[in-house]
Parts: C-alpha cells; structure tokens; sequence
C-alpha cells in the first residue's frame, strides 16, 4: 500500500522551514502532498494560487512531492485524497499544545489518521511566515531563510505597496 501524508498549510509564503519539513517528510512517505488551505480568516499577502506556484517551484526537486489546495476540514480533504497521515512541524513547545488539540479533533474525526510530528531543524526554529513578511516589508535580504523564487516574489510585492 501506498504511505500517503499530507503537509498542510497556509504557507504565506512557504520559507526553509517549510521545505525542510516537506523534504523530509517525502524521505519518509510515498507520497506527500502539500496541501495549502484558503483559511478565509486571514488576509494573506500572497493569493492561493501564488502560494501554489511558489510551493511548486521551491520543491520541484523533490519528485515524490504533490501541491494542491482545499477549502473546508482537513480531514475531509485527507480522506479525498486517500491520505493516511497529517505531517506537522513543531519548531517549539509553543507550538505544541495548538498542535496537540489539532491533533486531538482530527483524531476524533478520522479516528484511522494519523498525525505525525517532525522537529524543525533547529535553524528554523525561530522562523515563520509572519516574522518572513515583517521583515521582508522593510525591504531587509530573506534570501537565507526563504526559496529564491519566494525572495524575488516577496520583493516585488513590497515594491508596489
């Protein structure tokens, strides 16, 4: 049987923290896709199908890897896409208890799906796409902390505000 796991997100934008969790979450699946989620209470900087077409580029090296979006619960979608497991990222303990009760719904709701955690990489604990955005507005070099193509579409997006 195929080991599918989706690695869900709003990814706005997507940063090395996100890659390094995709990456190593398909050296351990099949398949994973990544999922980003139209989260209608929040006002991204970057539309969904930006998002998409940037989570494409920056992980186009990694063939066993898939991006798609959804709208609605993840575990409908995960059950869509016959998808066994939820791939997290945990960069602190912070994190946790918000992912433990995540965890917890999902559970309840699709009792046979797992969720999987994953320590980032302790370069990127301190990362997320709020700080990348922050910082990015003051025109300040992201180059070591996001992909190229995300550098490039985060620069022209502060230049026209």
């Amino acid at each position: 049987m195929t080991s599918i796991a989706v690695c869900p997100g709003s990814f706005d934008p997507v940063t090395l923290g996100h890659i390094d969790i995709i990456s190593r979450g398909a050296a351990v699946f099949d398949k994973v896709i990544v999922a980003v989620l139209h989260n209608r209470n929040k006002q991204p900087l970057f539309s969904v199908e930006e998002r998409l077409a940037l989570l494409r580029e920056a992980t186009k090296h990694i063939e066993n890897v898939e991006v798609d979006a959804f709208n609605g619960l993840l575990i409908d979608y995960m059950k869509t896409k016959k998808a066994q497991t939820i791939i997290r990222g945990l960069r602190a303990v912070s994190d946790f208890e918000y992912e433990m009760q995540a965890a917890s719904i999902n559970k309840k709701l699709g009792p046979e799906i797992e969720t999987f955690f994953m320590m980032t990489n302790h370069h990127y604990s301190y990362l997320s796409s709020s700080i990348v955005k922050e910082v990015a507005k003051y025109d300040a070099d992201v180059s070591d902390i996001v992909p190229e193509v995300v550098a490039a579409a985060l620069k022209e997006k502060f230049s026209k505000s």
